[in-house]
């Protein structure tokens, strides 16, 4: 009986250890088409196919509800700028907001890009729940999507994520590119 209540503490102590919700395409599959207006990175203020660009390069692909961000969003973001360039050669973070009020994200981004050293910060114009191809969850607040020669390693959705969830991401990618 005892073990089972430690089962159950551990569980409840670290809800960081899983997604929380299903979101993002499925591990094996293609990295679909990603086209998104760059208004921060190599391609700034264009509409481009990004997925197209980066292609075999490993990437991790985070899709933002900017109805729900916030600090705690911010701060992943910003640890996932920090360590996912170390972990493989041409590695990049690209953000992409999903919302109803694109206008305004593509003014605010650039505004914010100067707490970010490489993530490539966008705007996708089309429907709020993102590409078609990606299975945006409107549930998670956050979808991240770890990408390896060209195809999908990895896929967490979140409604509440921060910092501490960074070493998730970082060991997907780590375990991808291997």
């Amino acid at each position: 009986m005892r073990i089972w209540l430690a089962i159950l503490l551990i569980l409840a102590l670290a809800p960081s250890a899983w997604a929380d919700v299903s979101s993002g395409p499925k591990v094996g599959d293609k990295i679909p088409p990603l086209p998104v207006f760059a208004a921060t990175g190599e391609f700034k203020d264009k509409t481009v196919d990004l997925a197209k660009e980066r292609g075999d390069k490993p990437a991790v692909y985070v899709f933002v509800q900017a109805e729900h961000w916030g600090r705690p969003m911010f701060r992943f973001i910003k640890k996932l700028d920090e360590v996912i360039p170390e972990e493989a050669k041409d590695a990049a973070v690209v953000a992409v907001w999903l919302g109803e009020k694109p206008d305004d994200y593509k003014e605010y981004l650039p505004k914010i890009s100067q707490y970010y050293s490489a993530a490539a910060l966008t705007v996708f114009t089309g429907e709020k729940a993102g590409p078609k191809d990606w299975g945006i969850n409107l549930d998670a607040h956050i979808t991240v999507v770890v990408a390896a020669k060209g195809k999908v390693a990895a896929a967490f959705g979140f409604q509440s994520v921060n910092d501490t969830d960074a070493p998730m991401v970082r060991d997907a990618l780590k375990n991808a590119v291997k």
